[in-house]
């Protein structure tokens, strides 16, 4: 069972999944962790992101593995490294989006998002989850934010890239784009806790008959 958490930058994502991901009993999988990878990993081979054949080139020889610790922690491991605080350096914020736009990218790690949620109970959070990469799951939420919120929590964050530029590259791409899904529960959560956001998901859900094991 998958439950699909999708927004666009500094929406509250991933902090939402994750506290709703232990509220219910469910794992937790950060599929903007897997993009930032294989973006660092490109980066630190001095590859131009910009030059899609040799990006393709790259993927063909990287390995790229994802899976849960022994605490059901999400891991991602790419030729055989663990990046953790590598994934939020500046350089990887300010060229994720590119890559991610990429389709030999989108089709590399929706395969691996597949296989990593095969007979598991998780929520996974990104940018076409219910759009793209689980269309069938009917467990779909939206989250947003307006700009001027995204912008402050972005810079709370210690990050200062450009929330109109992803959100330009994000939706305007040709691969599976950044969008609402037209069975998905949308909400704002410009005013929201992060608690409020949580308990108006795990309401919905708990109609649903979904709630701790």
């Amino acid at each position: 069972m998958v439950i699909a958490i999708d927004g666009p930058a500094a929406s509250g994502k991933s902090s939402v999944a994750r506290r709703l991901a232990r509220k219910i009993g469910f794992d937790y999988v950060n599929s903007g962790a897997m993009y930032r990878a294989v973006t660092w990993e490109l980066l630190r081979e001095g590859i131009d992101p910009a030059r899609s054949e040799s990006v393709e080139a790259a993927l063909a020889r990287m390995s790229l593995d994802c899976g849960f610790s022994g605490e059901g922690e999400f891991f991602i491991r790419v030729n055989s490294e663990l990046p953790e605080v590598e994934l939020r350096e500046s350089s990887v914020n300010s060229q994720v989006s590119e890559v991610s736009a990429i389709p030999a990218v989108r089709r590399l790690i929706g395969s691996r998002l597949h296989a990593v949620a095969a007979g598991r109970r998780v929520v996974m959070e990104g940018r076409d989850i219910g759009t793209a990469v689980f269309p069938e799951t009917p467990h779909k939420f939206y989250l947003d934010a307006t700009p001027e919120v995204r912008r402050r929590r972005r810079a709370a964050e210690g990050h200062n890239d450009s929330i109109e530029k992803r959100d330009r590259i994000d939706s305007t791409r040709r691969h599976a784009p950044l969008a609402v899904a037209p069975d998905a529960n949308v909400i704002d959560t410009s005013h929201l806790t992060l608690e409020g956001v949580v308990e108006a998901i795990t309401g919905i859900l708990r109609h649903r008959g979904i709630g701790p094991a």
